[in-house]
């Protein structure tokens, strides 16, 4: 019947149970009369006594003697059961206790006093100071004592060479080991790393840690440690990507390593930390007023705390299961908690408590042995000396195997095959949340109790995953409609250089050149496919194909399209810019050549690229991104590159030739500039293309460079500038033919420039350029034109030879002044009005055809027969001789003159007086001026 539902019994005072058990007297009378008055029944039999040597800290002058006062109602407890059932019968255990107040000195004091002065003991029961139980465990070989320890958990004691005759009811240090190890493997963390505390008792756990885990497949990738600053250390362990960290330190460690794990942010989802779980109960409500609030505030240490997990021995077995001693844990821990009073608790007093039970089961099994064996010995025959029942003591011990109040109760080379529990800081106080068997190797995680910060269990490392950069498919389809719309227009405007090639503007325009425009054009919207298609769309091999097909297709649609347009305007330049007077004749087949060995050019430095360099695939890595799903990974983007060795090389040699071209197409852009027929001057145009074409590619070179890292918005400024610059150049070309061939038709085959206008001045210097048809429809015309322009010169030649013989007879004869009629001044004026011509040739001819046959000719050299002397004379300067010789001068200055220096100023007055001072003739202009251009 558990105590709890009894009425309270009387006990001893507590101070004079602990002077008699302080002055090393036995515990078995006060046992029986405590058992005895708690149970309210009669005391058992006299039995004959056994003694235990119990060694522990109980003074208050040591920290540890509250261990021991703690654990000495479990103690009594378990004495009064065995004795109750009489275990030992017709023996009783004596457990007599020895204060080593943790000091080697007066720990080895106690012992050697306890065997020279006390009765024989059987055992040894005790041990909590690391340093004095290691004392003396390592003497007792020579005294055939085993020692049973229920609190010592250092790991040194597990050294069986060392301490032999060494057991100990609670798991060591290293216990935890296997249970962390479990744990790893339960969440799948293979990479870790650890931070260790510089003490013997946290080294000595991290060695064995790293024994355990190797070969397990759990990687240790960094291994720190530090003595009183362990913020260096948290550094490096988060410069390796160390996300699970196993640490080893104590308390006022342990909140400074919180301290720099927030400075380093290294909390949260992304990482786990496990450290000892044997902390005292709210540890951290202790350190926190230690710590330096300037570099960590108490809010800052629990929230770096939170979901850490602690890993320690179960003080108690959670099941309830009957124990050894017929009751459950629970029942255990409640008289337990009844019988201590106001004395403190200690976590290790369930193993106190199983101790003594195991001591208990130790001698029966050595009765039993001895009975079985009949060698005429009893347990109480044991001296010092006698190693044969010493060794039987050894043997019986390490077949211990019962259920305990903290568990299975199995020892495997003296250590304590126990349970270990996982508990988890959450909000501000430790949970349990799973445990660990040693015996069955298995762990239970309770309920799903662990809370982790994120969705999932943090990583063991930085999860990296691969992620092609792909191009956006929403993208591709809408860059790909208006590489349709700009491939429609180009075939518009095919179409319209086709159907009206025969028109006599698309004729001088050369339409096979300006098919080729087209061609380069639609070529270069062509590579905009290819350039969206990447290894979201096609396999990798073919990726490789296409990085040479779409550099081909787009560097042989540049040439065409420019080719193309450069020849037209050197055919121009050729023209109009060849001082010759008779001019060459170009046909389209040569043009159709210059284009043609512009394509070889390219074609070259393809071929040798291809050979010597190909391109290939390769794939770059850029920095990590996290998830944008907000999962613990990290993204790796991947971009899939069309290079090569020597990339640079090629792409300068490539880019040298196409600026070259570029060039010349300026150049004679800027030299035909003054060439006044639309239909073949086209070196405005060209020059807007050539800028906005040069222009686009710098600045889409120079963003695509910058944002290599960024497919979609590559591909967008890749395919943007195709796009302007293809579009922009067919619609310089075409869109004004197809506008003037809408509107005016023949303006545009017309020589804009060839008009007379008064009061316009040239510089002599200058001469303006022929017009000339580049046709070849016009070319008859333009030799039947050459022609009548030779045997005009042939005749002015003529009339000039006149002329000089007409002025040397002049010379001789006295010049007579007169006025000339009214009407003779009007027939002059018609004379001088030849000078206005039109564009039109047959009109100019046809006019001074009809002023030659109009003023006939007659011998100078001739006379009639009737006129002499002093008539002759008069008949020379008659105003019908004057009329007839300058209808001669004029129109010969005219011919001869105008057509070497470009144009004359012809000013012409009377040519006997001026015609200023007749007032007949003041209506008559001053002057006539005369330009011709371009004739």
């Amino acid at each position: 019947m558990p105590a709890a539902s009894t009425p309270r019994p009387a006990r001893p005072p507590a101070l004079l149970l602990l002077l008699l058990l302080a002055a090393g007297g036995s515990a078995a009378a006060a046992a029986a009369a405590a058992g005895g008055q708690a149970r309210g029944g009669p005391l058992p039999p006299p039995a004959a006594p056994v003694a235990i040597m119990g060694l522990m800290p109980l003074s208050e002058a040591a920290e540890e003697g509250a261990i021991g006062r703690g654990v000495l109602p479990a103690m009594q407890l378990a004495l009064e059961q065995i004795l109750r059932e009489a275990l030992l019968s017709p023996y009783a255990l004596d457990l007599r206790y020895y204060d080593t107040e943790c000091d080697n000195a007066k720990g080895l004091k106690a012992f050697y006093d306890a065997i020279k002065y006390g009765p024989t003991h059987l055992m040894v029961f005790g041990g909590v100071c690391t340093t004095v139980t290691s004392i003396i465990a390592e003497s007792l070989i020579g005294w055939n004592l085993v020692q049973l320890s229920f609190a010592a958990t250092t790991p040194e004691l597990a050294d069986k060479k060392k301490y032999p005759y060494f057991f100990r009811t609670v798991p060591s240090d290293n216990a935890v080991n296997p249970a962390i190890l479990k744990l790893l493997k339960h969440y799948q963390w293979k990479r870790v790393g650890t931070l260790t505390q510089d003490i013997r008792r946290f080294s000595e756990v991290r060695n064995d840690l790293t024994g355990v885990l190797y070969g397990e497949d759990i990687e240790i990738s960094d291994t720190e440690s530090f003595s009183n600053d362990p913020c260096t250390s948290v550094r490096k362990l988060k410069g390796n990507d160390v996300r699970i960290i196993l640490g080893q330190f104590n308390e006022e460690m342990a909140a400074k390593v919180f301290c720099c794990a927030y400075n380093e942010n290294m909390y949260g989802s992304k990482y786990q930390w496990i450290i000892p779980g044997w902390y005292q109960s709210y540890w951290w409500e202790q350190v926190i007023p230690k710590l330096n609030t300037s570099h960590c505030l108490s809010r800052d240490l629990l929230k770096a705390m939170e979901g850490y997990i602690g890993v320690d021995f179960e003080p108690l077995s959670s099941k309830a299961i009957k124990t050894i001693s017929g009751k459950t844990p629970q029942q255990y821990e409640n008289e337990y908690n009844e019988r201590r009073g106001t004395v403190e608790s200690s976590k290790f007093h369930g193993f106190a408590y199983d101790g003594i039970w195991v001591i208990a089961k130790t001698l029966q099994r050595a009765m039993k042995y001895l009975n079985a064996t009949n060698k005429n010995q009893k347990i109480e025959d044991f001296n010092y000396t006698n190693k044969e029942l010493g060794k039987i003591f050894l043997d019986a011990m390490n077949e211990t195997n019962f259920f305990g109040v903290t568990g299975q109760v199995v020892f495997r080379n003296g250590e304590r095959m126990g349970t270990i529990k996982f508990t988890q800081f959450q909000d501000r106080r430790e949970v349990k949340v799973g445990e660990y068997n040693a015996v069955a190797d298995t762990l239970e995680i309770v309920n799903n109790s662990i809370k982790f910060q994120g969705l999932e269990p943090p990583k063991d490392r930085t999860i990296i995953q691969s992620q092609l950069r792909k191009i956006s498919l929403p993208l591709y389809s809408i860059l790909s409609a208006l590489t349709i719309l700009g491939m429609i227009m180009a075939s518009a405007f095919l179409f319209f250089n086709i159907r009206n090639r025969n028109q006599k503007l698309i004729k001088m325009s050369s339409p096979y050149m300006n098919n080729l425009i087209i061609l380069g054009g639609m070529l270069s919207y062509a590579s905009i496919f290819l350039f969206g298609l990447d290894g979201s769309f096609v396999s990798e091999k073919t990726f490789e194909t296409l990085c040479t097909v779409r550099t081909w297709i787009l560097t042989v649609g540049y040439t065409t399209a420019f080719g193309a347009m450069f020849a037209k305007t050197w055919r121009v330049h050729a023209i109009f810019k060849n001082v010759k007077m008779k001019k060459k004749i170009i046909k389209d087949q040569k043009l159709l050549v210059i284009v043609g060995g512009m394509l070889l050019i390219d074609l070259c430095i393809l071929i040798c690229w291809q050979v010597v360099d190909p391109l290939r695939r390769t794939e770059e890595n850029y920095n990590m991104e996290p998830d944008p799903a907000g999962r613990d990974i990290s993204i790796l983007p991947i971009l899939e590159h069309c290079e090569n060795t020597h990339m640079t090389i090629w792409l300068g040699i490539v880019y040298a030739y196409k600026g070259l071209l570029m060039l010349f197409g300026c150049f004679l852009a800027w030299e035909t500039r003054n060439v006044s027929i639309p239909a073949l001057n086209d070196s405005k145009y060209i020059g807007m293309s050539v800028y906005n074409v040069g222009i686009m590619c710098i600045i889409g070179a120079a963003v695509s460079f910058l944002t290599r890292d960024q497919p979609n918005v590559q591909f967008c400024i890749v395919a943007l500038v195709i796009i302007f610059c293809s579009t922009i150049t067919l619609c310089l070309v075409f869109v004004p033919k197809l506008i003037t061939l809408r509107t005016n038709p023949d303006a545009a085959t017309r020589n804009r420039g060839l008009q007379f206008t008064q009061n316009q001045k040239k510089d002599d210097s200058k001469t303006s350029t022929s017009v000339t048809s580049v046709n070849q429809t016009t070319t008859t015309r333009l030799e039947g034109l050459q022609s009548e322009n030779h045997e005009l010169r042939m005749k002015i030649t003529e009339l000039d030879k006149s002329l000089e013989e007409v002025t040397m007879q002049l010379q001789d004869t006295p010049e007579k002044t007169t006025y000339i009629r009214q009407n003779h001044y009007q027939e002059l004026n018609d004379i001088l009005s030849i000078g206005n011509f039109t564009e039109n040739k047959d009109i100019e001819k046809a006019v001074l055809k009809n002023h030659l046959d109009q003023n006939p000719q007659a011998p100078w050299n001739t006379t009639e027969p009737s006129r002499t002397g002093k008539d002759f004379i008069e008949d020379i300067n008659s105003p019908e001789h004057i009329q007839r010789r300058l209808s001669l001068q004029l129109p010969i200055l005219h011919h001869a003159y105008l057509p070497s220096i470009g144009g004359i100023d012809a000013s012409c007055a009377s040519p006997c007086v001026s015609p200023n001072s007749s007032p007949r003739h003041r209506h008559m202009p001053p002057s006539f001026r005369v330009m011709v251009s371009g004739l």
